[in-house]
């Protein structure tokens, strides 16, 4: 309890004078932090047993710096493990994994680190430990690291990268999230995009997708592809598939998006190639950036919004007309499809072609107004027949008189008369009756 006296000098006399009882010794050095080499004193006069009095009885505290000493000075392991079950839980589980494991020698202190975890302590340097001994002595670490609850990612992980860098994955996996960088770190170190690719997927997170797709990095091409490839295919999960998706958007990959897309709609089974969501960003992403790839994906696909679809590929600056046509004729929706080979494609021979093959009065009509428009007036009165429409019949009237074709006028006039109550069908159907002398019709 003095401090009136030169701990130094004092402690030299004490080892000088070899007590055969040496606690005096043991006192002093406690108190004036000579902790190594008072176990170094200790050990090389055989007194084992004061060893085991000052970190039993004296100072548990100091065992860490005591257990350090004696692997530094060849101590028997024996030794050093009767000494630790003898302390027991009262010595600090930190500072004596330090002290084993800057000497590599972590493994003997196995047994009373498994104690301490049967009495139920859930100190992380305690499980960190026994982690790196499992790891070190490939006892099944794998398990150990994706069941055990308390160790510390971070330190668990980054002891293994050197080691076994699938074993830095997996803890750093475990940790859902407070190791992202130091997992993306590792797998592009040492190659390992698949798992990247796959934790990427399951992740589901903006902020780590946005860090990984970033143009600087230098390995997003291979996580890219291992995505495509390997991981979203893999997934049953719709929101890992959504999370994906919206990332590939966020980051402006439209091509890698139709890879991608193309995996999950066209090559994968039940669960996503039916999903209507999915089948139209296919489309309407082809659309916007590759062209080419539009047409194979109207025909094999067919739960789309055809009519949205069909209207973005119209318009400015995409102009995919055969595409939009298709679209509408696969959706029968006729009468937008004749719209289109009229109004964008501009064939009045494929309009033709289509009107006849679908056989709908609507379709018929587009169609005899068009020829009307264009100066085929005989085949725009046959299509007005078969519309059974007269709605134009003015404009029809004109158009046969003045091209003189009052035969096909009289069959025009004949229908309109059916539906248009108007004095002037029957005024040029008399007329039309005499320019082609069937006078007994006329009359």
């Amino acid at each position: 309890e003095s401090t009136s006296y030169d701990p130094i000098i004092v402690k030299d006399f004490l080892k000088e004078a070899k007590l055969p009882d040496p606690r005096p010794l043991i006192y002093v050095c406690d108190l004036h932090g000579f902790v190594a080499e008072l176990t170094d004193y200790l050990y090389k006069n055989s007194l084992m047993k004061y060893i085991e009095v000052y970190v039993v009885k004296v100072n548990p505290l100091q065992c860490p710096s005591v257990i350090g000493s004696l692997i530094d000075l060849d101590c028997s392991e024996d030794f050093i493990k009767t000494l630790l079950q003898n302390v027991r839980a009262a010595c600090p589980i930190e500072p004596l994994v330090a002290e084993c494991e800057k000497r590599n020698r972590l493994k003997v202190l196995l047994p009373w680190l498994e104690a301490r975890v049967a009495e139920g302590n859930q100190d992380p340097f305690l499980h960190n430990g026994i982690a790196k001994i499992y790891i070190d002595t490939n006892r099944d670490p794998e398990t150990f690291l994706k069941t055990n609850q308390f160790y510390d990612s971070a330190a668990v992980g980054k002891y293994c990268e050197d080691r076994d860098p699938h074993l830095a994955y997996t803890a750093y996996k475990r940790s859902w999230g407070s190791c992202d960088e130091q997992l993306v770190n590792v797998t592009n170190k040492n190659g390992l995009y698949r798992l990247q690719a796959r934790y990427l997927v399951e992740r589901q997170s903006p902020d780590l997708w946005g860090m990984v797709l970033n143009p600087e990095n230098e390995h997003r091409r291979q996580v890219i592809d291992q995505v495509v490839s390997t991981a979203l295919p893999e997934s049953t999960n719709a929101e890992d598939v959504s999370a994906t998706v919206k990332a590939f958007i966020a980051a402006d990959l439209p091509n890698e998006l139709i890879e991608l897309l193309e995996k999950i709609v066209l090559h994968k089974s039940a669960d996503f190639g039916k999903n209507k969501n999915l089948q139209n960003l296919l489309i309407l992403t082809a659309i916007k950036a590759d062209k080419t790839r539009v047409m194979d994906y109207i025909n094999r696909l067919d739960n789309y919004d055809g009519p949205e679809i069909a209207k973005i590929a119209l318009g400015e600056p995409y102009c995919l007309y055969e595409e939009a046509f298709l679209i509408y004729k696969k959706h029968n929706l006729n009468a937008e499809a004749m719209d289109t080979l009229l109004m964008n494609l501009e064939s009045l021979e494929r309009a033709q072609e289509f009107a006849a093959r679908c056989g709908d009065s609507t379709v018929w009509y587009k169609l005899g107004k068009s020829q009307l428009e264009n100066g085929q007036v005989a085949e725009a009165i046959d299509s007005y027949l078969k519309a059974e429409d007269a709605t134009d019949y003015q404009e029809v009237i004109q158009a046969a008189e003045r091209l003189e074709l009052f035969e096909d006028l009289v069959r025009f006039l004949l229908m309109a008369r059916k539906s248009a109550k108007d004095a002037v069908v029957d005024t040029e159907l008399v007329y039309s009756y005499a320019k082609t002398d069937r006078l007994g019709e006329m009359e």
